[in-house]
């Protein structure tokens, strides 16, 4: 066993029902970081949104350009430091706050989930707590490989003597007790590095989970989450996959290529900056082409600083069909791995895309086309005060990190004692953070 081994990332407690809270989630993503500030109030039971014990109401948020990220992962310490203090201050502004401590998003790493089955002979007649936290830590750390930390431990069933379906087995009586989780886990040094650009901002990590999960929490109406759904984040250096069943969160999945890539193709292909590209992906970017695309021209500014440079001019069908290359490649990548996850099982079930990267003109279209399922954009729902532009597929992962709390008793907690995964300054620059706060 290494040091990396079988380590944990922190987890936020459960939320009482009873009481409101100031929460502030941070998503560290390759193209731009978001913080949100939002006050969590209890609300009645609800026909809509089930999960939900409270309404978020949002009081301060900031959208800044990325530094020092590629593919969901820090590359540049000190730069990525830099923005996020920005991100962070510009949102505490708005709110008139000061925030302590953060939810992350985690993109990079390989996010992995893995169903695992674990059993145990009862110690005593009944089933009880300590049996259920003893098989279910046991599963969830045969999950756990060289290198990795659990993001999430999520229980989806359990089964007594080998009878399944069981959906509260506390008190019951049985010989083996057994239980089928959905273990998340990432690279660990890419979630290191996540926290320690946190802690060297003087911010407590108060909990990290995968970004395709609290897209889901945001953007999933409880239909969609029972008759089963994949989540398809599309973010700009990763597009990752969580897939819904039952009501559930049962597995996750995701790979290093995203609406970054797209912006490469285009500098390649127009031999345009990178900065021109993105301007025309992001005004002019679609996948579907039709006969006057061909006939409809505009100018691309040349490569380089000679301004004698005379610009190209391109048809937009050219645009178009670069675009469509990129898009259909990922989203054969994503029909790979549907295949080989619990949603190819799920005849009925459908896929909402949420990231930047979805919002590209006439990708419901094409996704429905490769993958061969309803598609559509997943858009926050049931948010208070959001301005316009965070209503947006992009803002999903930040918003369902201000939902996450109220899901967290869903999850298995290890106890205090076990091993948490560390950024080499053991705590130091959280416990300075929270000495200015009580100084000042």
């Amino acid at each position: 066993m290494t040091g990396l081994d079988r380590t944990l990332t922190p987890k936020t407690r459960p939320m009482s029902g009873k009481r409101t809270a100031l929460v502030a989630s941070l998503d560290i993503g390759t193209s731009k970081i978001a913080c949100m500030i939002a006050r969590l109030k209890p609300v009645p039971p609800s026909d809509a949104l089930r999960g939900r014990t409270h309404a978020v109401e949002l009081i301060g948020y900031s959208q800044i350009q990325s530094r020092g990220v590629k593919a969901g992962a820090v590359v540049d310490l000190a730069e990525c430091e830099q923005v996020v203090r920005q991100a962070v201050a510009l949102a505490e502004r708005m709110a008139k706050v000061r925030v302590e401590s953060v939810l992350l998003s985690v993109s990079g790493g390989r996010l992995q989930g893995q169903l695992i089955e674990a059993a145990a002979n009862i110690r005593g007649n009944t089933v009880t707590p300590a049996d259920i936290g003893r098989v279910t830590s046991t599963g969830m750390h045969h999950a756990t490989g060289s290198g990795r930390t659990v993001l999430h431990a999520l229980p989806v069933g359990y089964a007594l003597d080998g009878v399944k379906g069981i959906r509260d087995p506390r008190g019951m009586v049985a010989r083996q007790f057994g239980v089928d989780m959905n273990v998340v886990t990432a690279d660990a040094m890419v979630a290191r590095n996540l926290m320690l650009v946190v802690e060297r901002c003087h911010l407590n990590v108060e909990a990290m989970a995968a970004s395709p999960y609290v897209a889901g929490l945001s953007v999933l109406t409880d239909d969609e989450a029972d008759l089963g759904a994949a989540v398809v984040e599309m973010g700009a250096g990763t597009t990752t996959i969580a897939i819904y069943s039952g009501g559930r969160f049962v597995h996750a999945s995701g790979f290093a290529v995203g609406g970054q890539h797209v912006t490469m193709d285009l500098a390649r292909g127009l031999s345009a900056c990178i900065a021109d590209a993105e301007r025309i992906k992001t005004l002019y970017g679609t996948v579907l082409t039709g006969g006057s695309d061909a006939r409809e021209l505009m100018s691309v500014p040349a490569a380089g600083d000679n301004d004698r440079d005379v610009p190209q001019i391109v048809s937009r069908a050219t645009i178009a069909n670069i675009i469509k290359h990129r898009v259909e490649e990922i989203f054969e990548m994503i029909r790979d791995r549907l295949k080989d996850s619990p949603f190819a099982a799920e005849p009925k079930a459908r896929i909402v895309l949420s990231g930047g990267a979805s919002q590209l003109t006439g990708i419901p279209e094409l996704a429905s086309q490769i993958l061969g399922r309803p598609v559509r954009i997943g858009r926050p729902l049931g948010f208070g005060r959001l301005p316009h532009e965070a209503k947006t597929a992009s803002f999903a992962a930040p918003t369902g990190l201000l939902v996450y709390p109220q899901y967290a008793h869903l999850e298995h907690v290890e106890p205090r004692h076990t091993r948490q995964l560390r950024t080499g300054t053991d705590g130091y620059f959280g416990k300075v953070g929270r000495w200015l706060r009580e100084g000042f």
